[in-house]
């Protein structure tokens, strides 16, 4: 491949299809994640890392070597990276003594950074310490989030954006019920932030729907809110912005309630009823003699009478 006035040329069949596979899409590909860690970091983030890899399989990418790196302060390292193995999306992993036990949750847009927050464990139960069957590699997972925080906090509402992004996986047109399998659940209260993972079990209820029991299988987190690098306003509405091609095309005359009845309005011209033809039923047929009655009444006039 070439560069010429900014602009990367092919020079092979197999560059040119790997440039065409980084080109923007009308439809983007499934977001990937590359997870790394610092120059220092302790047990508990290393583990913590492998579990968040562990749930975010197949689209991660798990980095095994020291990065000595501070995204707060110079994020040049992470963008290289992200372009590198074209992740939009990052987890950065790191321990020292002023903010233990750090994890970094971020996005890119443009690969550049958007949106950074900062969230310190100070409670980590791993997989492995969970005894119980765990769910297959690439499940898409149900997001819940509790708590009113999340719809009042600035910061907090950025941060479920985020986790969405992060956890959402593939979009699909249909899931079935079976594969609902996969339970993230996130509650904001006291400004805390506490993740669990379940499973669901589909238990017999003696009816056709069936009764949903939760097991926990981890990871088991709690965070507490640190540091936030967020997007400006403009950027995040220009980061959110969709193509022209994508939007649904408005339909004249048709209307939606709010339970997602559609109506249409049809326009027409004015009917004559009296041109209007009507089924005809053999019981409301006139009889032929009947008809040459009413004939002869209808021809001979009325005289009024007159009372004496």
């Amino acid at each position: 491949m070439t560069h010429l006035d900014g602009v990367t040329k092919p020079k092979t069949k197999r560059s040119k299809r790997f440039l065409e596979s980084r080109a923007p899409k009308l439809t983007e590909d499934v977001k990937n994640a590359m997870i790394m860690k610092g120059g220092n970091t302790s047990q508990t983030v290393t583990q913590a890392l492998k579990d968040i890899y562990s749930l975010k399989k197949p689209n991660a990418v798990l980095y095994k070597k020291k990065n000595i790196t501070r995204p707060f302060e110079d994020s040049t390292s992470l963008e290289f990276f992200s372009k590198k193995t074209d992740c939009s999306l990052f987890l950065f992993g790191s321990h020292n003594k002023k903010r233990p036990n750090n994890l970094i949750f971020g996005r890119m847009f443009d690969f550049h950074v958007l949106d950074m927050v900062e969230l310190g464990i100070e409670k980590f139960v791993s997989l492995s310490d969970i005894k119980a069957s765990k769910c297959p590699e690439g499940t898409k997972p149900m997001l819940v989030f509790a708590g009113e925080a999340f719809d009042t906090d600035n910061d907090l509402k950025r941060l479920k954006s985020l986790l969405i992004d992060f956890f959402r996986g593939p979009v699909v047109p249909a899931v079935r019920l079976a594969g609902l399998e996969h339970v993230l659940h996130f509650t904001a209260i006291e400004g805390k932030i506490y993740m669990r993972s379940y499973r669901c079990l589909l238990k017999k209820s003696g009816c056709r729907t069936p009764r949903i029991e939760l097991e926990e299988i981890g990871p088991s987190l709690d965070f507490a809110l640190r540091r936030t690098h967020l997007a400006s306003d403009d950027l995040y509405k220009l980061a959110n912005k969709q193509p022209k091609a994508l939007k649904p095309k408005k339909k004249k005359n048709i209307s939606h309630d709010a339970f997602g009845t559609k109506f249409g309005r049809v326009h027409m011209q004015k009917q004559d009823l009296s041109k209007l033809h009507t089924r005809k039923m053999k019981g409301l047929r006139k009889r032929k003699g009947e008809v040459g009655t009413e004939e002869r009444d209808a021809q001979t006039p009325k005289v009024a009478k007159v009372e004496r």
